[in-house]
């Protein structure tokens, strides 16, 4: 323990804890090692969560909720190191989609209860003279699995936060380090937030008989894990909330969208390689459609196994009637050699083809793997009762899954939900993702412990949250949620609007004061004094902040705000680059906001109308213009600022519409001697802007049009910027409105892993951001463009992989067209290369000075940070950690990459 100092940051804490771990040590919040693992022990611990409990049951609403939030945020920030840490504990599952776990179990439980009323006096009738009083139960005995520990772990802790319960934890042996470890992180927090020190226990040694001990003394069990845990928690004589069994079958009718469907069952099927208990376990296929849904599953890399490889599979997947656990969470190629059957090593599901739907079907069990089942159904009518049989042989009450026309097949829909017993009906829904709840149908609970009703022998029928009396069906057909435009009150444009743009702030708005914020080379080179004559001749008083540097620092920021504070402005105007304008939208927060925390602001979000941090309402003190003086950023339209910790080196991409600016000016007047090397690099971004938010998940018909004229406008004017460019007024003008254009395309649509990367490059080498993109665009397109990704994006409206198709959309857009699809992406990456030769980008990062040994050295990190960064959620393939790497490699020594 001496040799492994504490480090301040909660980050390195984590580390430093599970460094501390793997040492074998257990640490308690006053950091004194007391295991809990005796009769003894567990009898004590339970009387201090107790006691913890007693105290908790008074508090109010607001201290709840003060506390739900901290521990919401301490889980989302964890939700790399948990996942890391799980997946090298058990020896299951996929670290990036434990990832999602860790990150959904914070933030999307937050989300559905931040405002759930869980204290006082819930109903009241006078006129009746009744009243609804919530109390809690007292404490809860939380089970935890080995599939999901910490995840699974952070669910739990959580709702009972929010419930005012006290919880104590027995994690599965084989989990037992990132389980307690996921549980202290929540209590901590929760701690410093206000909660009773104890309110969060765990068994630090796990055994059957303490297991059945804490069982046995609690108010209530929260039972997640295999059949015979959740039995002897029912049968304990505590009340017990739990699950059962799983054993999806996935009917894809005559109707159905084969591709969608294929891509959604695969999705969900390799998430954390099948562990989640609502994954498909069965393909039951219309006979009409059934070549085709083989075809499209063999296409995307699945692999069917052919004679002797089934019973060699069979064998190994049940051994004497029972799931063998060495398959559990693997992947279908280290599936396969376990059973001695040779498989491509990226393949992504093994599919049984068999007939009996019989319990003595080894194919017919909840296999827990990427391992499924397909039958052929004579007709719709044999499809449900396939169905039903194999929900009956191990699957009651869980979840059942259905593909067909929606609208047109209307009927199905209601005869395929009165037949099945099971608590979730999913239609037209990849099952892992849409059974838990909250991303392929908004009305369907977020959860992590899935009721199964009388059904499945469970007392409550739906998601678990923080409250459960009734059995409950829930049908939850697929739907899209609202998608939005957003853009500054006002943009103008044209060579030479500027004066008459701000003009407004004198005689529409009434302005008095105004703040600028630009970089030395700026103000000392004469761009400003238009924006001050012009502040001058409306009596409007005026202070200029010019100390933004390339890449603004945090501590940068802190500065301007101090001067803004002590001028007190009603408007700020950012001109400059990327860099000016998002050194001042933050100073904007912070000057609006004094309490503001920065690192709640960057934290990563899945969903923006989700996060756990809500930005502050913007604009009530100050009116915030942005002006660019380079064609690229798009700062100007959108609601991103990209600041460094200067302390770490950390690149941190904020996003809210919070930070859109009021009014942007585009005008070409400023822009004109812009010289070669910010012309190139800054055309380029734009490029990759538009590029990106065309293959986004979030793209629309709204963003589209922008993007494709962006395209257009950048190689048709970019060369003779970059050649002719303090003369070239047209070329300017257009390069201008392509950069807007784009920006208002990504703004909207959000941007992808190219840009992760690029944030990440420029953060650890110092590469210019444009540069960095333009050095890895055509590579992440490869990648993108794969008809077959390992991972695909989690958007609703996103169905299946079709980024090929898209990015030849934009090759026509140039009058670029080949035999096939294929073909045009080859050459419309060939034009995107000669285009940045034209510019002079240079072919690799290598040839940018980069040290080859610094960069390996660097390079886990890089990938780590770039897999974490904003924009990656956004992207059409969700990259993993060795994905990234690959790319990074590609980058670096200009090799070939097929993606």
């Amino acid at each position: 323990m001496k040799n492994i100092p504490r480090p301040h940051s909660e980050c390195g804490n984590v580390i430093w804890k599970i460094q501390l771990f793997k040492k074998g040590m257990i640490f308690l919040a006053n950091n004194e090692v007391k295991l809990v693992d005796s009769v003894e022990a567990l009898e004590a611990k339970m009387a201090q969560v107790r006691e913890a409990q007693k105290i908790f049951a008074t508090y109010t609403q607001e201290q709840v909720d003060k506390i739900f939030k901290a521990a919401a945020i301490a889980a989302n920030k964890a939700r790399i190191p948990l996942a890391k840490m799980a997946v090298e504990e058990t020896g299951m599952g996929v670290v990036e989609d434990k990832v999602i776990k860790n990150n959904y179990a914070a933030e999307y439980i937050y989300n559905k209860y931040k405002n759930t009323q869980t204290c006082g006096i819930v109903e009241e009738d006078v006129s009746f003279g009744t009243k609804k009083v919530l109390e809690p139960l007292g404490i809860i005995a939380a089970v935890i699995p080995t599939t999901n520990p910490t995840s699974t772990a952070i669910f739990k802790t959580m709702i009972c936060l929010k419930t005012r319960n006290g919880i104590i934890i027995s994690p599965h042996p084989r989990a037992k380090k990132s389980t307690i470890e996921a549980a202290k992180i929540v209590l901590d927090a929760a701690v410093e937030a206000g909660a009773p020190k104890n309110i969060i226990g765990w068994i630090d040694v796990p055994s059957l008989d303490l297991t059945n001990m804490v069982m046995r003394d609690s108010d209530c069990i929260l039972a997640t894990g295999g059949p015979g845990m959740v039995k002897a928690a029912y049968s304990s004589g505590t009340p017990a909330l739990g699950v059962g069994a799983g054993n999806t079958p996935a009917v894809i009718d005559s109707s159905a969208d084969i591709k969608m469907a294929v891509s959604s069952i695969i999705h969900s099927k390799t998430f954390d390689n099948g562990m989640i208990c609502a994954s498909e376990q069965s393909v039951i296929v219309d006979k009409t459609i059934y070549s085709e849904v083989k075809k499209e599953f063999k296409d995307r890399g699945c692999y069917f196994l052919k004679g002797e490889e089934l019973d060699k599979v069979r064998k190994t997947i049940i051994i004497n009637g029972a799931l063998n656990a060495k398959i559990v969470g693997q992947k279908a190629h280290t599936i396969a050699s376990l059973a001695g059957v040779d498989v491509d090593e990226d393949t992504k599901i093994l599919i049984g083809e068999v007939t009996s739907v019989d319990i003595s079907e080894e194919f017919a069990h909840e296999k827990l793997s990427p391992v499924l089942a397909m039958y052929k159904a004579k007709d719709f009518e044999d499809a449900m009762e396939k169905a039903d049989r194999l929900i009956q042989d191990g699957g009651f009450g869980h979840t059942s899954s259905l593909y067909c026309d929606a609208k047109a097949e209307a009927e199905k829909i209601d005869a395929f939900a009165a037949k099945m017993k099971t608590c979730r009906v999913l239609v037209n829904t990849p099952s892992s993702h849409g059974g838990i709840g909250d991303l392929y149908n908004f009305n369907l609970d977020p959860s992590l412990t899935l009721g199964c009703g009388s059904w499945g022998g469970n007392s409550v029928s739906e998601n678990v949250g923080v409250k459960h009396l009734l059995n409950i069906k829930t049908i939850a057909e697929r739907r899209e949620n609202m998608l939005w435009f957003r853009a500054p009150e006002k943009v103008y444009f044209k060579k030479g609007c500027l004066p008459v743009a701000l003009d407004e702030l004198k005689t529409v708005m009434g302005k008095k004061k105004a703040f600028i914020v630009t970089d030395q080379f700026l103000y000392k080179n004469g761009y400003t004094k238009p924006i001050t004559d012009k502040l001058d001749e409306m009596g409007i008083v005026h202070a200029t902040f010019f100390d933004v540097a390339p890449d603004p620092t945090l501590a940068c920021a802190l500065e301007g705000v101090a001067q803004l504070r002590a001028f007190e402005p009603d408007t700020i105007i950012a001109i400059g680059g990327g860099s000016a304008m998002d050194a001042g939208k933050i100073m904007w927060v912070l000057y609006e906001h004094p309490e503001a925390d920065f690192y709640d602001m960057a934290m990563r979000f899945i969903d923006i109308r989700k996060r756990v941090y809500t930005f502050p309402k913007m604009g009530e003190k100050a009116y915030f213009i942005a002006i660019p003086t380079s064609s690229g950023t798009g700062s100007e339209v959108t609601p991103f600022a990209v600041i460094t910790d200067e302390k770490t080196g950390t690149k941190y991409p904020l996003a809210d519409y919070q930070l859109m600016p009021n009014m942007a000016i585009v005008d070409t007047d400023l822009m004109m001697s812009a010289p070669k090397g910010l012309t190139s690099a800054s055309g380029i971004d734009a490029l990759t802007h538009a590029l990106e938010a065309y293959a986004s998940v979030m793209a629309t018909d709204y963003t589209d049009g922008l993007a494709l004229r962006a395209i257009k406008l950048i190689f048709n004017y970019l060369p003779e910027c970059y050649e002719n460019g303090q003369t070239a007024v047209k070329a300017r003008e257009e390069m201008a409105n392509a950069s807007t254009l784009a920006g208002m395309a990504f703004a909207n649509a959000f941007l992808g892993v190219c840009h992760s990367m690029a944030h990440k490059l420029g953060a650890y080498h110092h590469l210019p951001h444009g540069v960095a993109n333009a050095l890895l665009i055509t590579i992440v397109m490869r990648f993108n463009a794969n008809p077959s990704p390992r991972k695909m994006g989690t958007f609703s409206q996103y169905e299946y992989p079709h980024t090929l198709a898209r990015y030849a959309e934009c090759a026509n857009i140039i009058g670029i067209s080949g035999k096939d699809d294929e073909d045009t992406l080859n050459k419309f990456i060939d034009a995107i290369e000669e285009l940045k030769a034209k510019v002079g980008i240079k072919k690799t990062i290598a040839d940018y000075g980069i040290d080859e040994q610094d960069f390996l050295d660097r390079l886990d990190s890089m990938v780590e940070d770039a897999f974490d960064d904003q924009c990656t959620g956004a992207n059409p393939r969700y990259p993993l950690f060795s994905e990234i790497k690959e790319m990074y490699l590609a980058a670096y020594y200009g090799t070939e990459y097929k993606g």
